[in-house]
């Protein structure tokens, strides 16, 4: 065995133990879709406060109907339901940690903190987790207790507020929870600072309903009509945002739904002469072994991503941490520029003796029906996803962690920042991305496998890179779909284009939700 082999082994294992590590943490963090469908249920509350001039026609009605759900109050109260206990399961955790930390005796198990570090800035860490959990889950309360009282379950609603008692947190919490509590009491009362507490700590609909409340007790006519104009403002946005967050997926959805249904029959018909078996037998020729793509993907992909930019970039003169949306969006670009430009080159130079090389590799292609495989694949791929989201949600309840991107997309809003996260998402990300997995990884799989098992190893492997384990099944579906596009197409822009529809499509979708927000 060759020094460069033995290397090369070590170097799978060690890469394989980490991703596999990264893996298990990402187990105990909340997904980015619990935060998600708050965001929706938010300006879903917003929507339904929507009151046009012509709201008694039946043109209003059909609207109303086809863009908001049947009962926003009553889904959006389960959803802060859900949302407080899924808080609740993360203090308990914390709590427990916090207790383990001071006794050394006990192994501290891995979470969300770095246990790596000194004891004392361990502890420090979680309790300012423990802080930011607790925090949360006082404002979910003041906004449960809204939705309860806006239900007709008011003494639901006082009980709710008068548990809101956290001696840890700042006491704004309790005195706008005192305050709300008052508003809606029988007899109500009115306390001091209540309009300045409830536009503090409270936003959106929330907010509005309860200095509307507020203002109607006070009998102050001016600052009343002036938050219902402010309502109808944001409602009508609400609108305009959900028809468009709502109805292009859909619509891009039932058309995907419809082509699946077309593309399988006339496959299950016509056999080998249906558009979906276009190209299936056409293989490549792959002059590399499996020590190459091991090369390629361990050391160019793997190592670049997870040890040498992260190096690279702790030992650069940056003030940390990064401060500022804008700042932390351009050093995702870099971060992940670099770690393109390095696994990029390592395929480069393991393959450059093999140049020229055979037919069918690395195809770009302008003069071809591309851009038809790339716009079909992306409406294929909506409902695909979909269905295969829904099952992965009840398979992990919430848990299993997500892209730290999606998040900071989703709480931006500014247009520079936003500029270059769309930057990175839909279009760094495409190109890079569908060279490596599709252009290099499927086809060098088929020395081993047969095209469709090409397709299924490579897309799990490009799920599995993301190191998330809520995204894994999601992402392997994609993959698929991207990968069935480029072996038919034969064209690199056929992927890249469906990786950059999909990519923008969600961004589009976090920057609308977190307008509103």
């Amino acid at each position: 065995m060759t020094l460069k082999r033995l290397v090369l082994i070590i170097s799978t294992v060690i890469a394989v133990v980490l991703a596999t590590l990264s893996l298990v943490s990402s187990w105990q963090k909340p997904q980015f879709q619990s935060r998600l469908e708050l965001y929706q249920t938010n300006i879903a509350l917003q929507a339904q406060a929507w009151q046009p001039e012509d709201s008694n026609g039946d043109n209003f009605q059909v609207i109303r109907q086809a863009i908001l759900e049947d009962q926003p109050l009553e889904n959006a109260t389960q959803q802060y339901q859900e949302a407080k206990k899924s808080v609740q399961t993360n203090l308990d955790k914390l709590n427990n940690q916090l207790t383990q930390l001071s006794s050394p005796a006990k192994p501290l198990p891995q979470d969300t903190v770095d246990t790596s570090a000194s004891p004392e800035l361990t502890k420090k860490q979680v309790q300012q987790s423990l802080y930011q959990q607790q925090k949360l889950l006082a404002e979910l309360d003041l906004r449960l207790g809204i939705l309860q009282v806006q239900q007709g379950k008011q003494d639901t609603a006082l009980k709710t507020w008068a548990e809101l008692q956290q001696p840890e947190l700042s006491s704004d919490f309790a005195d706008t929870a005192t305050i709300l509590s008052g508003l809606w009491s029988n007899p109500p009362r009115i306390l001091p600072n209540a309009q300045q507490l409830i536009q503090k700590n409270l936003d959106g609909w929330f907010q509005n309903t309860a200095l509307i409340q507020l203002y109607q007790l006070q009998q102050r006519q001016e600052p009343l009509a002036a938050v219902k104009a402010a309502q109808q403002e944001a409602a009508a946005q609400a609108v305009f945002k959900l028809t468009l967050i709502g109805t292009i997926p859909a619509l891009a959805a039932l058309i995907g739904t419809i082509l699946l249904i077309f593309l399988l029959t006339q496959r299950l018909l016509k056999g080998k002469e249906a558009l979906l078996a276009q190209n299936e037998d056409l293989v490549w020729t792959t002059p590399w072994d499996g020590e190459t793509i091991l090369q390629v993907f361990v050391v160019g992909f793997f190592f670049m991503g997870q040890v040498f930019v992260p190096i690279l970039l702790s030992i650069l003169p940056i003030p940390r941490p990064i401060v500022g949306v804008r700042l932390q969006a351009f050093s995702v670009l870099v971060s992940y520029f670099l770690v393109a430009a390095g696994a990029l080159s390592v395929m480069y130079f393991s393959i450059k003796r093999f140049f020229p090389l055979p037919r069918l590799w690395f195809k770009f292609q302008l003069q071809d029906n591309w851009w038809l495989w790339g716009l079909g694949g992306y409406c294929t791929a909506l409902p695909v996803v979909v269905v295969v989201s829904l099952i992965n949600q009840k398979l992990w309840q919430g848990q299993g962690g997500s892209n730290p991107l999606l998040q900071l997309a989703l709480e931006s809003q500014d247009s520079i920042a936003l500029g270059i996260f769309f930057s990175t998402a839909a279009i760094a990300a495409p190109v890079f991305e569908e060279i490596l997995f599709r252009g290099f990884l499927l086809p060098s799989l088929t020395r081993y496998l047969p095209v469709w098992g090409a397709i299924v190893a490579s897309s799990l492997l490009f799920a599995i890179a993301h190191l998330s384990l809520s995204e894994v099944l999601p992402l392997t579906a994609l993959g698929i779909v991207l990968g069935v596009v480029y072996t038919r197409s034969r064209n690199l822009l056929a992927p890249m284009l469906l990786h950059s529809l999909w990519n923008s499509g969600t961004l589009l979708s976090l920057f609308l939700l977190g307008s509103s927000n």
